[in-house]
């Protein structure tokens, strides 16, 4: 056996340490402690591209921050509460600040009656982020989408650190909805059943491409229910939850996965997958935000891809998606610019 120096040995631990900090990322999750954020964040601990996971909530983060530390992977945890800074604590540094935080729909409740509670909320911790951690991405999960994350634009512009390409609202649970209900109807394995899924994230603004998918002779009634399911599919957790909360398991591994893709892009490997964002395909009919395809590098939201060839029935559908997509993005606008 051959013993090596120590100072040659320190040397080995420094360059292992400085390459693998080229890749060491702090994630911080706003809301932690709730039914989405506590999931979330166990999945972001198992997560090795995170290196440094700060978990805030109004009560109760330091507590999920100690269970979840437990999980043996190479990152560290920690947990804060609004009192001493820590919201500031939580955000400086971060590379990718996910928000859940809001209250969840109830039986009855659409996305858009969350919207007076869940839109303060939201532009509250937008305002910290602009200030403490400027240049992160901010994936925004708190519903409505459609809505909160033109709040968080509209807050970013006023503090002059607005960039459109950091700027994300997780639609992903669309995207796994919809594979997974293409998979019951065929009988498959959901994932090899790739589904593009596009406008925005609530009720009819969800148009799944099922023409561009493995099946595009799915037609009639069939179609209609898989559609009306991928649209309407957080309606039967709500329902089945009976006034338990919404979908919260599902949601959570719906964002770890963009999480993810998005830590990948920025490490180098390019990935492309549906975010509702700041696009230029609607723009000329005054829609500002709209989701589709977009490939993610390390600026963020690096290509915005077109919709691709569309169906009749789809035409429809997106014609359907851009009424309601243009009230709810002005929804957003007009709640900042009246409550600043």
């Amino acid at each position: 056996m051959v013993l090596l120096p120590r100072n040659v040995f320190a040397q080995v631990q420094r360059r292992a340490f400085s390459a693998s900090a080229a890749n060491a990322y702090k994630v911080a999750v706003l809301g932690a402690a709730g039914g989405i954020g506590q999931p979330l964040s166990l999945l972001l601990k198992l997560n090795q591209k995170v290196t440094d996971l700060a978990l805030y909530d109004l009560r109760g983060a330091p507590g999920v921050a100690a269970d979840v530390s437990h999980v043996p992977t190479n990152s560290t945890v920690a947990g804060y509460l609004p009192d001493n800074g820590g919201l500031e604590k939580t955000l400086t540094g971060a590379e990718v600040v996910l928000i859940p935080a809001g209250v969840p729909r109830k039986p009855g409740m659409t996305r858009d009656d969350l919207f007076n509670t869940n839109a303060s909320i939201v532009r509250d911790l937008a305002k910290a982020a602009a200030e403490f951690a400027p240049k992160a991405f901010i994936l925004v999960i708190a519903n409505p989408v459609n809505s909160t994350v033109p709040i968080v634009a509209e807050v970013y512009k006023s503090k002059g650190v607005y960039d459109p390409k950091r700027l994300f609202g997780v639609t992903t649970l669309d995207v796994l909805r919809a594979s997974r209900f293409i998979s019951e109807v065929k009988g498959t394995d959901p994932n090899q059943e790739p589904v593009t899924v596009v406008g925005g994230h609530s009720g009819v603004t969800i148009v799944p491409l099922l023409s561009q998918s493995n099946h595009p002779e799915i037609s009639g009634e069939t179609l209609d229910a898989l559609v009306h399911r991928i649209q309407f599919g957080g309606d039967e957790v709500v329902k089945a939850k009976d006034g338990a909360g919404s979908a919260t398991l599902s949601m959570a591994q719906a964002a770890a996965r963009f999480a993810d893709s998005l830590l990948s892009s920025i490490s180098g490997t390019p990935v492309t997958e549906p975010t509702f964002v700041d696009s230029p395909l609607f723009k000329d009919e005054g829609i500002d935000f709209f989701s589709s395809q977009v490939t993610l590098g390390p600026s963020g939201a690096e290509q915005i891809h077109p919709l691709g060839k569309l169906n009749e029935y789809e035409e429809k559908l997106i014609e359907a998606a851009k009424v309601d997509l243009k009230k709810n993005i002005a929804k957003g606008v007009k709640f900042v610019a009246e409550n600043p």
